[in-house]
């Protein structure tokens, strides 16, 4: 069993308590199966950014699949960085194709997955899917 306090000693957010603020850090800790290809799927509909172009606010349900490798994503981390877009101006296939670019970075994972399902707006609704494949035996062993 690895030290408990060499898992945490990356996790600044954690515990921040209510003081904590939007930001774009994605933390990790140590993943303790990395010899084995699992899931991880994390979700949440309170996703909320602007329209560039009207200022308008832009709601979706966000969900992120990865099978990690030697990191997983901190939670809180995730959590604060998803408040960072709520006052930012970005278009609905290139705010997700960032998040994947954020999470490939801090994770380095074997296969990642971002779906955005943004409400509709206009008429029209927007789901934007970005894939991130490092491993392809990863992908076919939890995608069958």
């Amino acid at each position: 069993m690895r030290n408990k306090g060499e898992e945490l000693k990356d996790l600044t957010l954690l515990g921040s308590g209510p003081r904590a603020r939007p930001s774009r850090k994605l933390e990790a800790f140590p993943n303790r199966h990395p010899g084995r290809y699992y899931r991880v799927v994390l979700e949440t509909d309170e996703f909320t950014c602007l329209c560039p172009k009207t200022g308008q606010p832009d709601f979706a349900h966000i969900t992120i699949e990865y099978v990690p490798d030697q990191k997983i994503v901190e939670s809180k981390s995730l959590k604060l960085y998803f408040w960072s877009y709520r006052d930012e101006g970005v278009f609905h296939e290139h705010v997700v194709n960032r998040i994947l670019d954020d999470l490939v970075a801090v994770l380095d994972p074997h296969w990642c997955r971002v779906t955005g399902k943004f409400n509709v707006r206009g008429g029209i609704a927007i789901t934007v899917v970005a894939e991130h494949t490092r491993t392809p035996e990863a992908r076919q062993a939890v995608l069958g």
